[in-house]
């Protein structure tokens, strides 16, 4: 709720899981004990750019025992003597207090819990996955299709075999009538008859005679 001048925080609504809360660029002056009635579990509070003048103003903060980053940048406050060694007095579960701790190191520049970063890195790790298991699937669909080209080449190879064995086949076939070609007459349908299991009538006569 960023610089949309707000008077003060009193119609604020119950939000128990609410972390962080944005105030900053408003003229709100005090009434900060709501924060620690409507949301109890606040880490992050920016008040910077309020009307906030007095350290007192800040004691309701005390009630938010989960707060450990509070802003108050251009505010009045500010300018009194010994400010920050007062605030982290008065809040002792502070450990940032407008961007620096109370040795004066910085903060780092985003809370993950906060800001929900956390979820974005799982959301991450689960697209990570993803195409980790969408790379292993076109692995095991490369070396199907690896094995499928195996299975045809070798049934090309064995068609290939097959056709040689009946090329051989018929060229025996050929040679066998060429030279039942070169027989004379009688000869061919001599053997021709052998072959059928029958008698050459020349062959019963001569039988007969005899």
């Amino acid at each position: 709720m960023i610089n949309i001048n707000l008077l003060s925080v009193s119609n604020l609504p119950k939000l128990n899981k609410l972390r962080k809360l944005e105030l900053s660029d408003n003229r709100i002056s005090g009434g900060l004990e709501v924060l620690a009635e409507r949301t109890p579990n606040l880490t992050h509070l920016n008040l910077s750019g309020n009307k906030i003048k007095d350290i007192n103003t800040l004691e309701p903060l005390k009630k938010l025992p989960n707060l450990h980053s509070l802003d108050l940048f251009n505010c009045e406050v500010t300018m009194l003597i010994n400010y920050r060694e007062s605030v982290f007095t008065l809040l002792p579960q502070l450990t940032y207090l407008d961007g620096f701790d109370a040795d004066d190191q910085e903060a780092p520049d985003s809370d993950p819990e906060a800001d929900g970063d956390g979820l974005e890195d799982e959301y991450e790790n689960g697209e990570e996955d993803d195409d980790e298991e969408e790379d292993d699937l076109d692995e095991e669909v490369i070396d199907d299709e690896e094995d499928e080209d195996d299975d045809l080449e070798g049934e090309e190879e064995e068609d290939g075999v097959d056709d040689e064995e009946d090329e051989e086949e018929d060229g025996e076939d050929d040679e066998e009538d060429e030279a039942d070609d070169d027989l004379p007459r009688g000869e061919k349908r001599k053997r021709n008859l052998e072959d059928e299991g029958e008698e050459d009538p020349e062959d019963e006569e001569d039988d007969e005679d005899d």
